[in-house]
């Protein structure tokens, strides 16, 4: 099995073969088979160079749902999630990102961007590990990744810190992740 640094290496070259306008099908998809729940707050994120451009799905769901995207804090914290209204001027923000100046706001639903993901839900993300905090500061809000589905692996090399995905959306449909929601289930239980 690769490394984490060896399989962000081999997952940003099959992701620089892909088209980000992808990100108009992707739309399609989840709001015809993964729409969030009416009244959810959704995090999502504008998209970096070699992401899928997922601009349309925030613009579409800003019709109907609370909008934040992240904003980056220093190193060791969870994403604080922005308000943010299409039109809105976005600042520039750690590891070329970009935010809105909006209230700060609790995710219910989180459009995740990754640079990997396997048929178990495990993702790779940039190492920073800002996606680990956060999905640990907000367990209970659903955890939809978004890609290319050329960014799919047979397997990634996981720590126990790492959070698996309840769903991953790419331009060829919906996968959701059954172990994982099992785990959840059962957890609740408890």
């Amino acid at each position: 099995m690769l490394t984490k640094p060896a399989a962000r290496i081999a997952a940003i070259n099959r992701a620089a073969a892909c088209n980000p306008a992808l990100g108009t099908q992707l739309t399609a998809h989840v709001l015809a088979d993964c729409p969030p729940p009416p009244n959810a707050i959704i995090a999502g994120f504008w998209p970096l160079a070699g992401e899928i451009d997922i601009r349309p799905l925030l613009h579409a769901l800003a019709a109907t749902h609370t909008i934040t995207l992240p904003q980056t804090p220093p190193r060791g914290h969870p994403l604080i999630f922005r308000q943010w209204h299409p039109g809105d001027t976005l600042l520039p923000g750690r590891f070329k990102t970009q935010h809105p100046q909006g209230k700060i706001l609790t995710p219910d639903f989180i459009l995740i961007p990754l640079l990997a993901y396997d048929s178990e839900g495990n993702r790779l993300g940039y190492g920073g590990g800002y996606y680990d905090r956060t999905l640990a500061a907000h367990p209970n809000a659903y955890r939809l990744g978004c890609a290319f589905a050329a960014q799919a692996t047979e397997t990634l090399p996981t720590e126990p810190h790492d959070i698996k995905l309840q769903a991953i959306a790419t331009e060829q449909g919906i996968h959701r992740f059954s172990r994982v929601g099992q785990h959840l289930a059962q957890s609740a239980r408890r």
